[in-house]
C-alpha cells in the first residue's frame, strides 16, 4: 500500500454535526452511528476542504499507508449522490461566500470560515 496523505477523524472529537460531509467532493465522509466516519479510504484525495467546516477541530490530514485513491471510485460514488450546496458564512460579519471570498481558519481551537475583508484584522489584530 502506498504511503499518502488522508483525512484522520478523531471519534473523540465529532459531535457528528455532519458539516465534514458536504466539503468533500469525493464522497470520502459519511455519518455512521452518529460520528464522521471515512467510508472508503480511496475516496479520500487528502485536500482537506472538510477541515475548515468542523466546529470542533476532529479533522487533520495524516500522512500514512492507505489504498490508493481512485478516481473510478469516485465516479462510481458520485453517481449515486445528491446534488447539495451549503453556503459558509464569515464567523465575524457573518458575510456569504457569495459575497466575496472565504478562507477556512482555526482559532482558539474551532475551525472556521473568514472572509477577505475580516481577514487582516484576523491576523494583525
Amino acid at each position: 500500500m502506498p504511503v499518502r496523505k488522508i483525512v484522520k477523524i478523531d471519534e473523540e472529537k465529532c459531535n457528528g454535526c455532519g458539516l465534514c460531509v458536504t466539503p468533500c467532493a469525493e464522497g470520502a465522509i459519511g455519518i455512521v452511528d452518529g460520528k464522521a466516519k471515512v467510508i472508503k479510504e480511496e475516496l479520500c484525495d487528502g485536500a482537506g476542504f472538510c477541515l475548515g467546516v468542523c466546529p470542533v477541530g476532529a479533522l487533520t490530514i495524516e500522512e500514512r499507508e492507505a489504498p490508493a485513491f481512485s478516481e473510478e471510485a469516485v465516479a462510481e460514488v458520485a453517481g449515486n449522490r445528491q446534488e447539495f450546496y451549503m453556503i459558509q458564512k464569515c464567523f465575524s460579519c457573518g458575510a456569504g461566500e457569495t459575497q466575496g471570498a472565504l478562507f477556512p481558519c482555526r482559532l482558539k481551537g474551532e475551525s472556521l470560515w473568514v472572509c477577505a475583508k475580516c481577514l487582516p484584522k484576523l491576523i494583525h489584530g
